[in-house]
C-alpha cells in the first residue's frame, strides 16, 4: 500500500532512522539512515522532499559527501537533471585531487575532490545525511570554494542542535537546510 507523503511527513521519516547507541564508540548515538534507504516509500519521500525544495533553483551540480551523501546526492542530482560530484575519503579518487582535513565528533579524517569536479562559478548544492559537529560539511565547503564553486546551500536530513555543526556552517556564510532538527547526538 502506498502512503501519501503528507501522511508520512518528516516526523515519520525521522522515526524510520535507526538509533544505535555507543557506535562507533562509547557515548555516540549513531543515526543510521539505512532503514530509510531500504524502504521504497521512505527513500522516495526523502528524495522528493529535497527535489521540491531545489527544483526551481539554478543548480549546476550536486556534491555529495562520502558515503551517505553519495546516495542522497546522486538520487537528487538525477531528479534535478544536473551532474553529481563525489567528495570522497582520502585515497579513493583516481585522478588529481585537492584534500581537506577536519575533526569528527569521534576522530579526524580527510576528504578529497577531483581538481576538475567543479567549474569556477558553478552553483553547487552540498549534501550529506546529517550535521553533528559539521566538520565533514565544512571540509566539503572548503574544497568547493578552492575550486571556485559557489555553494548555494548545504542540505541534510538531520541537524543535531546540541552540537555546533549547524551554527559553524552558517557562520561560514553557507545556508543550511535540514529536514529535521533535534537534540540527540548523545544518548541521555
Amino acid at each position: 500500500m502506498l502512503i501519501h507523503p503528507d501522511v508520512m511527513g518528516v516526523g515519520k521519516l525521522y522515526e524510520k532512522i535507526r538509533k544505535v547507541p555507543d557506535w562507533p564508540k562509547k557515548g555516540i548515538l549513531f543515526h543510521d539512515i539505512t532503514p530509510v534507504l531500504q524502504s521504497p516509500e521512505y527513500f522516495r519521500l526523502l528524495v522528493d522532499l529535497l527535489v521540491y525544495r531545489y527544483m526551481g533553483q539554478k543548480i549546476d551540480v550536486v556534491a555529495g559527501l562520502d558515503a551517505r551523501g553519495f546516495i542522497i546526492g546522486a538520487a537528487l542530482a538525477y531528479q534535478l537533471n544536473v551532474g553529481f560530484v563525489p567528495i570522497r575519503k582520502k585515497g579513493k579518487l583516481p585522478f588529481e585531487t585537492l584534500s581537506q582535513s577536519y575533526a569528527l565528533e569521534y576522530g579526524e579524517a580527510t576528504v578529497e575532490i577531483h581538481t576538475d569536479a567543479v567549474q569556477k562559478g558553478a552553483r553547487v548544492l552540498l549534501v550529506d545525511d546529517l550535521v553533528a559537529t559539521g566538520g565533514t560539511m565544512q571540509a566539503g565547503i572548503e574544497l568547493i570554494r578552492k575550486l571556485g564553486g559557489e555553494i548555494i546551500e548545504a542540505a541534510a536530513i538531520l541537524e543535531f542542535t546540541d552540537l555546533p555543526g549547524g551554527a559553524n556552517i552558517r557562520n561560514r556564510g553557507v545556508p543550511l537546510f535540514t529536514l529535521y532538527q533535534n537534540e540527540g547526538a548523545m544518548p541521555a
